[in-house]
């Protein structure tokens, strides 16, 4: 049943909504995000406004705002902004890619990787200190910065300058300043470790998988054989996998000894997923959970660095990797269903959305998106961009989102370039035309740096985006389940969407 199938649809009884079936209910949304799941014969009461006041259905729809003669518009009001609150603060992400050196040879490599003796794109430290300094100017009271590469420990001096830097600075201006590292932790030592411990540096990884997966796609040369025995593979070739397993274990090790609630603080690892993954969903899970990973992140393969190149080995079209997510989650949530506790980051991201009524400013899955008002982006000789993405199509020769150079660009100048007015333009999705009516539009985000590289526009097709159908497709999948009304689906969705403390993390410095 849909809308031109209703006999007299009524023009006043409803609230704007949007619509769509799922698991043969009627699902509608509304302006402020809330939802409803409707079985026929109630979508046609709905529909031709012939609810009868104080029934179940009516108690319902009037709770979420549906029904135009009793909405609350003050909680609409506060609703909405809750949802956008982000848009309070300046950027809170600010990423530091202090070498493109890699020792590791990725088949999909976005970051555009340079060989280990390309010590040119190493970030000196004059560029660090006016790069902090930049960052530091973010009308945000809480900063982020994330160091990337390449492979940051390759350049582990610089690390340590921003952080150190970053903190002394700050004590004049009283944000709250977190770190994090994204690295393959094959360069890790115990010295390193010691110290970013000790400096409160939280640390990210890339499993891949399995270890012959994992292995097949983040490849170690042969030179790095100085590793330890136990972290070689068959044939005492260097293991990239057995080496990431080892520092996440010494890592979680070190904050057990802290006295930190491991189930909170531990490493967390991104996959990303490429056609040779789609048929290990379940072993992808079981090296997650056996590395003591408390969630995992089913990212497709996206088009920049490397992975423009190597689309032929490592694509797929999105309907495989839909497959793929349904498979992986349901075994998650039946390894949850055995006291198992591990969640996926995109259900996480869409379900506090969704069930909680907030945006967890997940940047690339936002409204409008984070790009320069939620993120930017400083290459390791000055060169500042919209995001991570924007600087990653700069390495491949497109410069379209480069904003800035530090010790040149005053922040103000910054916020308010042309390209970042386009982009939040380009991804507010009250003005996206397959957007503004689409069911999900109060939970989803567009790329509009995706858009550009996949579709020549910041503004794209979203009909023909590989990431609208993954984000169309995830939703689908989790409305699916709670229209199930599972209980034990529903307690672990609900669970999925708390927020991970991170207090350890926060360092402040008060005036």
């Amino acid at each position: 049943m849909n809308l031109l199938q209703i006999k007299k649809p009524s023009t006043t009884f409803a609230m704007p909504f949007r619509h769509r079936v799922v698991a043969g209910k009627h699902l509608l949304t509304n302006t402020e995000g809330a939802f409803v799941l409707l079985d026929d014969a109630e979508f046609r009461l709905f529909a031709e406004g012939t609810v009868e006041r104080g029934s179940t259905l009516w108690t319902r729809l009037v709770e979420r705002n549906f029904v135009r003669a009793e909405v609350d518009l003050r909680a609409i009001e506060e609703r909405i902004r809750t949802r956008k609150r982000f848009l309070d603060y300046g950027p809170n992400l600010h990423i530091a890619v202090v070498t493109l050196r890699c020792n590791e040879t990725c088949v999909y490599c976005h970051a555009s990787r340079a060989n280990m003796d390309a010590t040119y794109t190493d970030m000196t430290k004059e560029t660090a200190e006016k790069t902090v300094d930049l960052i530091l100017k973010s009308t945000n009271p809480s900063v982020t910065i994330e160091f990337q590469g390449g492979e940051p420990l390759a350049n582990f001096p610089i690390v340590q300058h921003i952080t150190e830097y970053a903190l002394k600075q700050n004590e004049k201006i009283g944000k709250t300043l977190e770190f994090t590292m994204v690295s393959n932790l094959s360069l890790m030592t115990d010295e390193k470790l010691a110290w970013l411990v000790a400096n409160k540096v939280q640390i990210c990884t890339s499993i891949d998988g399995p270890q012959h997966l994992h292995d097949k796609q983040r490849k170690l040369p042969t030179k790095a054989a100085a590793l330890p025995l136990a972290l070689t593979g068959e044939g005492a070739s260097p293991s990239a996998h057995l080496a990431a397993r080892h520092w996440i274990g010494r890592i979680n090790d070190e904050y057990g000894k802290m006295g930190l609630d491991t189930s909170l603080y531990h490493v967390e690892a991104l996959l990303t997923t490429t056609r040779d993954t789609l048929p290990l969903w379940k072993d992808v899970v079981d090296t997650y959970v056996s590395l003591g990973c408390k969630a995992l992140f089913l990212r497709p393969v996206d088009p920049f660095g490397f992975a423009d190149r190597s689309g032929g080995r490592v694509e797929y079209p999105r309907k495989e990797y839909l497959e793929f997510y349904r498979s992986a989650v349901d075994y998650m949530l039946e390894l949850n269903r055995q006291g198992v506790q591990i969640l996926e980051r995109f259900a996480a991201i869409f379900l506090t959305k969704i069930l909680g009524g907030e945006d967890p400013n997940f940047l690339d899955i936002r409204n409008p998106c984070g790009a320069a008002i939620g993120q930017v982006a400083y290459n390791y000789d000055g060169k500042i961009f919209t995001c991570d993405e924007g600087r990653m199509l700069h390495e491949m020769g497109d410069d379209t989102f480069l904003i800035g150079e530090v010790g040149k660009t005053a922040y103000r100048d910054l916020m308010g370039h042309e390209t970042v007015r386009a982009l939040a333009l380009a991804s507010n999705l009250d003005a996206q035309p397959d957007c503004v009516n689409c069911t999900y539009q109060p939970y989803c985000g567009v790329c509009p740096v995706h858009n550009h590289k996949s579709q020549g526009s910041i503004f794209g097709r979203m009909r023909e985006s590989t990431l609208c159908a993954v984000h169309k497709g995830i939703q689908d999948y989790l409305f699916e389940k709670i229209a199930s009304g599972d209980p034990h689906v529903l307690e672990t969705f609900k669970r999925w969407t708390t927020v991970r403390d991170r207090t350890h993390f926060l360092q402040t410095c008060a005036l």
